[in-house]
């Protein structure tokens, strides 16, 4: 998939496992456009789809991750209760809520601004990692609305309350050291290249784990992030025990070599 704003491309170097969805609007800080949010679901719907890839990269162009909304389309829907809920119930929760849903684990890249939507998109991945030079935040108090109730309440899951308190309330900028003491961000390193190298590590790490675990972990996470108890998902927990990956870890331990999965 490839567009002018957002990219989709399998790693060489991975033999396809790992995928890489970049948001390309480097002009705008690859500020969100509802096209782009509208391209979000269907980049995640075909990563769905695609049985080789094991690892989802989200990153953006141009050193910066995404700076938000593009608010030069905000006088076309945003004054009108209707356009406005259906751009933030249907195309931003359904980019958001594809994301959510992948059963392959996501890592963000995050350099640079990571504003708004920016947070919210990072929200949904599983790990992330930004450089010392990525700043944090949610100041569209200064725009003169509230963040919506379904993203609000990701990121506060996420980053924490007192966090999202501070960012909606405060209009505060937070930097990626203070984010990773909050535990929000998984590490920070010095600069783009170690930012780039870190990633790739982290991706070619986590393909080589078996998949059928990722997606049952996965599962079970998303559950309990939304409200499950441990007891609901006891059922259906251990039909794992005949599938060909579980066997395959198990004999690679006791043979002493790596597993193939």
């Amino acid at each position: 998939m490839s567009d002018d704003s957002l990219h989709l491309a399998l790693d060489d170097a991975t033999g396809g496992a790992v995928a890489r969805l970049t948001l390309r609007r480097p002009a705008k800080f690859n500020a969100m456009t509802r096209a782009m949010w509208r391209g979000l679901a269907e980049a995640l719907h075909r990563v769905a789809a695609m049985p080789a890839v094991r690892v989802l990269v989200v990153a953006g162009e141009g050193g910066h991750f995404c700076a938000g909304g593009d608010i030069a389309e905000y006088p076309g829907f945003r004054f009108d209760e209707a356009s406005l809920r259906d751009f933030h119930e249907r195309e931003v929760w359904g980019g958001l809520s594809a994301l959510l849903a992948c059963d392959k684990p996501v890592i963000a890249q995050i350099d640079g601004h990571c504003m708004g939507a920016g947070v919210e998109i990072a929200s949904c991945c599983d790990i992330r990692v930004a450089t010392q030079a990525a700043r944090f935040g949610a100041p569209i108090a200064r725009l003169g609305f509230p963040m919506a109730p379904r993203e609000a309440e990701l990121v506060a899951r996420e980053a924490g309350l007192a966090t999202a308190r501070e960012m909606l309330l405060q209009a505060a900028v937070l930097d990626a050291p203070t984010l990773l003491q909050r535990g929000f961000l998984h590490a920070v390193v010095p600069d783009a290249a170690a930012l780039a190298a870190d990633v790739a590590a982290r991706a070619e790490r986590m393909a080589a784990l078996s998949p059928e675990a990722a997606r049952l972990n996965k599962q079970t996470l998303r559950a309990l992030a939304g409200g499950a108890g441990a007891d609901a998902l006891v059922a259906r927990a251990y039909a794992y025990a005949g599938h060909a990956e579980h066997r395959e870890g198990i004999s690679a331990f006791l043979d002493k070599r790596s597993p193939v999965f």
